[in-house]
């Protein structure tokens, strides 16, 4: 543990760098107005390590030369897209992302280059960001909104990080409570601190539930001073996101019907939010505007996305499955997010439109993390599994009447396929259906796919390349541990609570 906790304190060190970066209308503080004990001594100064970790969720930092499939969330929820069957690859290009797509990471854990190493640092440095303001939390001074504001929002991101950490190195919540997850911190953590043993799934999401519920009420009230930050709308979101795993269906819909009122958000037509690139869309509830120099130029999102920019989205081309497209009605106007006349589809799925650059020659483009579609789409699954139909069928065209003028949608019942492409006309499915294509890029297909505990297959029909078949691999079983990532060997290094020998992940698809 002594080598990681080093770099998680880095993390702390550097937050005042990161801040510097934002737009310049954040209000921030100088750091030596920090009390003698190392602790933000007001809600202003707290600000600058507030907005370090905001910082680091969208630019490229990776402790290795890895940066160009590390910049943060977008890259992470990328990574779980690829990993998926409606996420088509057409080659390996220039290598990044491509053994996401292959797994073919799992048993690299002992390497700092490659995915364990880099998300579990991640996620473990914005905890440790987070545990440094909330350890100022009962003596932090200011107005009451301003540190409501601040300790707020390290609750939630918190309660976000240890979310994706337990959906990547662990299996899904329901039916693996008291399988081990990850460790948790809590209090501030330098170089030499000692390490923890791994917690129970079950533990993890008690850790999840509770600091996302502290969110929501200390943000309540409070005014966000970006679109970066996690209001009181977003935290609603995120809560909305963990019970749906947790499969906690009223606290999912009742949080997602929040999110949207709160946020005053609402569903767009396409055509008002072309590139899906703008936060100041107003369907977007979460996200990172990105300004001239916070490009992340080569190491970005729309770089492997955007074909025309002659990037990585060149070279690896992201398409979706065929099949999925094929879903959509004549009439559906999101057909416009993807090519299928696009010369250089080859014999692949087809070139996606829906990810472009607001402008090539400046490396230009928002992130978007959260927008009012996807918590319409949470809350009508919500109801669906609590029988409530009426309004499963409303939430869902209150989307679908901005997507398609023809669609009607008179389907019941819950039932799934044991593969994803196992059909059985159920109102549930139908409501995963228009998921899979309204999120398509954007929430990291496999999460899904593992906690609807379904299997798929990739095949040459969807439009994968056989490079990226895995025909041989157990993606029929969600069971298997192949999409648990392996925990980076530096974490055992040095921590006398964590025995690589039974704490380990499995390297391969099984125990």
């Amino acid at each position: 543990m002594k080598s990681i906790f080093k770099y998680l304190f880095v993390g702390l060190l550097t937050c005042g760098m990161f801040t510097s970066c934002l737009e310049d209308s954040l209000e921030t503080a100088p750091t030596d107005s920090m009390s003698g004990s190392g602790l933000l001594a007001n809600a202003n100064a707290a600000l600058v390590p507030l907005n370090g970790i905001y910082r680091s969720m969208y630019s490229a930092w990776s402790p290795t030369s890895n940066t160009h499939q590390c910049f943060g969330i977008s890259a992470y929820n990328m990574m779980a897209e690829v990993m998926g069957e409606d996420f088509i690859m057409n080659d390996m290009g220039s290598g990044w992302f491509w053994y996401d797509c292959i797994y073919n990471v799992k048993a690299r854990y002992t390497s700092k280059a490659w995915r364990s190493y880099d998300l579990w640092n991640a996620y473990y440095t914005w905890v440790s960001n987070a545990n440094y303001i909330l350890a100022s939390e009962g003596t932090m001074s200011g107005d009451k909104a301003d540190v409501n504001y601040v300790i707020g929002q390290a609750y939630a991101i918190r309660a976000y990080s240890y979310f994706m950490l337990a959906q990547s190195f662990a299996r899904t919540y329901k039916g693996h409570e008291s399988e081990p997850c990850c460790p948790i911190y809590t209090v501030p953590t330098v170089a030499g601190t000692e390490g923890q043993p791994r917690s129970s799934v079950q533990d993890v999401y008690k850790q999840i539930t509770s600091d996302i519920d502290r969110a929501v009420e200390l943000l309540e009230g409070t005014t966000r001073k970006h679109i970066s930050h996690i209001g009181y709308p977003v935290a609603l979101g995120l809560k909305a996101r963990i019970a749906l795993v947790m499969e906690e269906w009223t606290v999912a819909k009742n949080a997602a019907h929040a999110a949207i009122t709160a946020s005053g958000c609402t569903v767009l037509p396409i055509a008002s939010f072309a590139g899906v690139n703008d936060t100041k869309a107003d369907n977007v509830l979460w996200g990172a505007e990105i300004i001239a120099d916070q490009s992340g130029m080569y190491a970005g999102f729309f770089t492997h996305m955007d074909a025309d920019a002659g990037k990585y989205g060149e070279s690896a081309r992201k398409q979706i499955n065929k099949q999925l497209y094929a879903k959509m009605n004549p009439t559906d106007d999101r057909l416009a997010w993807w090519n299928p006349a696009d010369a250089k589809n080859k014999a692949g799925g087809y070139q996606q439109e829906k990810f472009k650059f607001s402008d090539i020659q400046t490396w230009m483009g928002d992130y978007i993390w959260m927008r009012a579609e996807e918590m319409y789409l949470t809350a009508a699954e919500a109801e669906c599994r609590l029988g409530e139909e009426t309004d499963a069928i409303k939430d869902l065209m209150a989307v679908m009447s901005k997507r398609d003028k023809e669609y009607t949608c008179t389907k019941t019942g819950t039932a799934l396929g044991a593969l994803t492409t196992d059909e059985t006309g159920s109102l549930l499915e139908e409501i995963i259906l228009q998921r899979r294509i309204e999120l398509w890029g954007e929430a990291g297909r496999i999460y899904d796919i593992r906690r609807l505990k379904q299997g798929f297959r990739r095949t040459t029909a969807m439009g994968w390349p056989a490079d990226a078949l895995i025909s041989n691999r157990p993606t029929d079983d969600p069971e298997c541990y192949m999409w648990v990532l392996t925990i980076p060997q530096s974490e055992f290094d040095g921590n006398v609570n964590m025995n690589p020998e039974t704490d380990q992940n499995p390297t391969g698809d099984y125990k």
